[in-house]
């Protein structure tokens, strides 16, 4: 794969659910109420449930691991929660190379809401080897 700084990865649109939520509450053990309790989420000053900071990360995990396929290996990846989303509104995963050397690739990730305000933004580091 021919990896250009500036090249943008194909955006991965999630459009999550409040039963994915509690689907993923149970795969990964997180059952804090803001995550499927309407009333609670509203409680603690929150607009409604929304979606764990983790399963955001495994979006953009996909992201860039759709991309790759089979041409490398993700080496580091992390993230930092900028902002809440919530269930019933589209999630955008987006990335772009912001740096190549040799094998090695590093990537900009983010997600944004469905107004474009980046919510989750994080690296990755990636290595070609096809």
């Amino acid at each position: 794969m021919n990896v250009q700084v500036g090249q943008e990865l194909p955006e991965l649109v999630k459009h999550p659910t409040t039963r994915q939520l509690v689907q993923y509450a149970g795969a990964q053990g997180d059952f804090y109420e803001i995550h499927y309790d309407q009333e609670y989420a509203h409680s603690v000053a929150l607009p409604g449930v929304i979606l764990h900071g983790l399963l955001k990360a495994a979006f953009l995990g996909q992201l860039v691991t759709d991309w790759l396929g089979d041409t490398g290996r993700l080496i580091t990846f992390e993230v930092s929660y900028r902002g809440v989303d919530g269930p019933g509104h589209p999630y955008r995963c987006r990335g772009r190379v912001s740096g190549v050397d040799g094998d090695n690739v590093e990537l900009e990730v983010w997600g944004e809401d469905e107004h474009g305000k980046r919510t989750t933004i994080g690296t990755a580091s990636v290595e070609m080897t096809a």
